[in-house]
């Protein structure tokens, strides 16, 4: 309990509301740049697959 006690004035900073919003802003835009990493990675092993796929039904018809 002391520990808790001791832990809440590091809560409780101060900081301006536009302070606040803009480490929100950028707390979103990297969640963001996340999912669209994730994404784009998961697009390009489709795009590796596809064209590893295409090289060897090229390979069984020779």
């Amino acid at each position: 309990m002391d520990l808790l006690l001791a832990l809440v004035p590091l809560a409780q900073e101060s900081h301006d509301p536009a302070e606040e919003g803009a480490r929100i802003i950028i707390g979103m835009l990297l969640v963001a740049l996340t999912f669209l990493s994730v994404i784009a990675l998961g697009q390009f092993a489709r795009h590796l697959s596809h064209r590893r796929e295409a090289r060897r039904s090229a390979k069984r018809t020779y």
